[in-house]
């Protein structure tokens, strides 16, 4: 902000598409490249999109926002304009990585309890995968470190996570008792992201390995230990 990099709000990245160049007579060879405007929201998601495939190789403090502004093919200012420095960046690729669907496209599961269960397996699996290496590095604070808005940002995704969960397992009633178990999904939340680590990034497991895990785990959780709770309060 302030820089002489930074565009005004009517800047445009382009894009090449082809174009025959006047006059080539038909040769491939002379075709030119023609620039293509993008709009704000496409530029922002092309930025946002290399920050996060950049964040997800490398640490924090190694991802040069020079570096991005060219893989994602625009100037350096736009980064700014758009994000404002570069850990405000992050944040937004934060935010990204733990955003989770709509409720209302959210298809929720039909059957008996283990049916439900492996079916809400698959959709966290499934959404883990989606953002790959940056969802591990961003969840276990392998990025800017010990950062409070990273932590609220986290904290409230944990949060959304566990009642979404509740509520593709058949257990969200709105009462009061609903925090306990709630907490104990969040729990749970800590297995997944350890797992999601040793399959994506450290290759010791595989998807059917941490299903099946997870699957076991979350089982457990619901038929036995969130009964007893709900007893004992």
């Amino acid at each position: 902000m302030g820089s002489d990099l930074e565009p005004s709000p009517a800047a445009v990245t382009e894009v090449p598409t082809p174009s025959r160049a006047s006059g080539s007579g038909g040769n491939g060879a002379d075709e030119q490249p023609r620039r293509r405007r993008l709009e704000p929201d496409e530029r922002r998601a092309q930025i946002l999109a290399q920050a996060i495939e950049m964040f997800g190789e490398r640490p924090y403090a190694a991802v040069s926002t020079a570096e991005l502004a060219q893989r994602a093919g625009v100037a350096r200012g736009l980064i700014n304009h758009y994000f404002g420095n570069k850990r405000d960046l992050y944040l937004a690729v934060v935010r990204r990585m733990v955003t989770l669907p709509r409720a209302d496209e959210l298809a929720v599961p039909t059957g008996s309890t283990r049916e439900r269960v492996e079916a809400s397996v698959r959709w966290l699996l499934d959404t883990i995968s989606e953002h790959g290496s940056t969802w591990v590095k961003v969840t276990s604070h392998e990025g800017v470190g010990d950062d409070p808005e990273v932590q609220q940002i986290l904290d409230a995704a944990d949060d959304a996570a566990a009642q979404r969960l509740l509520v593709m397992i058949g257990l969200a009633d709105g009462e009061a008792s609903e925090e306990p178990r709630r907490a104990m999904v969040r729990a749970y939340g800590g297995l997944v992201k350890v797992a999601g680590r040793e399959w994506l990034t450290r290759g010791t497991m595989t998807r059917a390995q941490v299903h099946t895990l997870l699957v076991d785990m979350l089982s457990t959780l619901v038929t036995e230990s969130l009964p007893r709770v709900h007893r004992s309060s």
